[in-house]
């Protein structure tokens, strides 16, 4: 069952559900990031800002924004590096 990024903690890893539409604009620009479909997603913090890597690229992303990202986790860390 998929979980909001911004629910998970520091070490949590998985791949990227779905990334919702709204507001218009926000998935484009995660998309440009690299934040789509598949990818893998690491979260290296949860405060200030959740600051994760998305496959090899590092994003830090407001708590309303990691909302908008639903990930599936992974059994083990270590099955996604």
């Amino acid at each position: 069952m998929p979980v909001r990024l911004s629910s998970l903690k520091a070490g949590d890893c998985g791949h990227v559900v779905r990334v919702a539409r709204n507001p218009p604009g926000r998935a484009q620009r995660l998309e440009a990031l690299g934040v789509t479909p598949g990818a893998s997603i690491h979260v290296l913090q949860t405060f200030p800002s959740i600051v994760f890597i998305c496959d090899q690229t590092e994003v830090a992303a407001e708590a309303d924004v990691a909302a908008s990202i639903l990930v599936s986790l992974a059994a083990r860390p270590d099955a996604i590096w």
